[in-house]
């Protein structure tokens, strides 16, 4: 009961000092849930810049529909979706989430948003090239579902820390988030774009501890 405690306590502190340090990060940069589901497929292992070069791309081929991705000939979206890297693989991706939108859901985003949220989230695990972390992203960016995402980032900030282990998978780290926060989705929103926010500006792979706001909760601060 003691270490449920600390973990609520902590987990709770470090949201309200990165919100302190930060401030609101109004995340994720788009214009619609649809474009939110197609960012969360072509962001896998890609800096964010070339996903926005991507997503240009698409929104000036008048392409950033269900239908006009799904009717698009696969080289021609390979093309322009080039910058966002892996692009054959990632174009398949695209045309095998919206096949499943489109035979699911009429390709309705609203109806999907109506969707059991476990019984979503399995059906999205179940499409080809969507992990935990797209299948998340978009439950909770798009649809605004309560469902934490976890991200290489969360690993190392939360592993530096001491409050859980970098060898834990995805399932025990996001419990430690959704057992210890009110179940808000403007919360998780807001506090994992803090991570992010965060493990670029002081938490990277070699950390900045003196500009860190974490430092004084931090078990490695300083040691790394």
């Amino acid at each position: 009961m003691k270490d449920d405690n600390k973990n609520n306590f902590l987990v709770n502190d470090i949201y309200n000092r990165l919100l302190a340090a930060y401030g609101p990060q109004h995340w994720w940069p788009a214009e619609s849930p649809f474009e939110v589901m197609v960012g969360a497929v072509l962001t896998q292992s890609t800096a964010w810049t070339n996903i926005e070069k991507a997503i240009t791309n698409l929104k000036k081929a008048h392409a950033l529909s269900p239908d006009a991705i799904r009717n698009m000939p696969f080289s021609e979206l390979a093309e322009l979706i080039k910058p966002s890297g892996y692009y054959n693989v990632k174009a398949r991706k695209l045309k095998s989430l919206i096949y499943w939108l489109d035979e699911n859901y009429s390709s309705d985003i609203d109806r999907m948003e109506k969707a059991d949220t476990q019984k979503l989230r399995e059906a999205l695990l179940a499409v080809y090239g969507i992990g935990p972390e797209t299948a998340d992203s978009i439950l909770l960016y798009a649809l605004g579902k309560p469902l934490f995402v976890i991200d290489a980032y969360t690993k190392r900030i939360f592993s530096r820390i001491g409050l859980t282990s970098e060898e834990n998978n995805y399932n025990e780290y996001q419990r430690l988030f959704m057992a210890n926060l009110a179940t808000d989705p403007i919360v998780f929103n807001e506090y994992h774009a803090l991570i992010v926010k965060h493990a670029k500006e002081a938490c990277n792979k070699k950390p900045v501890c003196g500009r860190c706001c974490l430092s004084q909760i931090c078990s490695h601060s300083g040691k790394i």
